[in-house]
């Protein structure tokens, strides 16, 4: 859903805040397997949608195209936000453009891969 031209949800605000929130905290369990950090702080998720159906699309991206899970990491991302409670169906999409950089991480990820 493209921003600018969007309806507002139908979704109530506090309700919209709690599942993005709990969204977010599910990302935050999904971990890079070669990077000590999560893919949240790491700054692999680009786009959360919610959808008046509350359901879930997600753009995300890898650390590189030849990451070595980037057909498993999909399917965990899918798993984490499907079990927030109120979640609707999930699609995740990965996507190369932007390309990932580290100036996507997080201060909390730099030091925990010890480059801060």
């Amino acid at each position: 859903m493209a921003s600018g031209g969007q309806d507002p949800s139908s979704i109530p605000a506090e309700e919209l805040s709690r599942l993005t929130d709990d969204i977010i905290g599910a990302l935050k369990t999904v971990y890079d397997p070669e990077i000590p950090a999560d893919i949240y702080e790491l700054g692999l998720i680009y786009k959360i949608d919610i959808d008046d159906g509350r359901n879930v699309d997600v753009e995300m991206t890898l650390t590189a195209p030849g990451c070595p899970v980037a057909g498993e990491m999909p399917i965990w991302v899918e798993n984490a936000v499907g079990s927030v409670d109120g979640v609707g169906q999930v699609k995740v999409e990965i996507v190369f453009d932007p390309p990932w950089t580290p100036e996507r991480m997080s201060e909390e990820a730099q030091v925990a891969v010890g480059w801060y």
